[in-house]
């Protein structure tokens, strides 16, 4: 596992189902944006780093339930991250990318280094987004969803950290 006691939070989300309440409008506002949430936090700090975890290839049986959402592969391309705001945590992150489809701009991913996904995700155009899931742990609120630049899936799980501006 990880070191970093956010990105273990990324083990323990509860994902919610059309029972689950919805979230308050402001909530909702921030779980379902469509758009890159690099951005999003940029209007709310100075600037955006991210502490990084664990990042490289990894076999499916080492990576849990999330790559049920994704096309079979036998390794899986893995970034976790601490996304902070003027580096104070805001949220906790998660990329899963089928090795199989990373035949192309993807490659870019495993060269990213401190640069947020949503920099390089959100580059040229919005990429296409298949859903949208939120989750809860402890108070906390996540979203995990299935976009597919140039067509190709990624999985992204993020977990919005108690002091993110979500929650002012």
């Amino acid at each position: 596992m990880t070191d970093d006691p956010h990105i273990a939070l990324l083990a323990a989300i509860t994902w919610l189902t059309d029972q689950d309440p919805a979230p308050a409008p402001a909530l909702a506002d921030w779980l379902m944006e469509k758009e890159s949430m690099t951005r999003r936090f940029e209007r709310h700090c100075r600037h955006v780093t991210i502490r990084r975890g664990r990042e490289g290839y990894f076999p499916a049986q080492a990576l849990g339930d999330d790559i049920a959402l994704l096309p079979p592969s036998d390794r899986y391309w893995l970034r976790e991250i601490v996304l902070c705001g003027d580096d104070i945590p805001w949220l906790a992150g998660r990329t899963l990318m089928p090795e199989n489809a990373m035949n192309g701009s993807e490659w870019a991913l495993t060269t990213l280094g401190d640069v947020p996904l949503g920099r390089w995700l959100f580059r040229n155009r919005t990429p296409e987004r298949d859903f949208i899931q939120l989750g809860r742990k402890d108070g906390l609120w996540a979203r995990r969803s299935c976009l597919r630049p140039d067509g190709k899936p990624l999985l992204l799980t993020e977990l919005f950290l108690p002091a993110a501006p979500l929650y002012c």
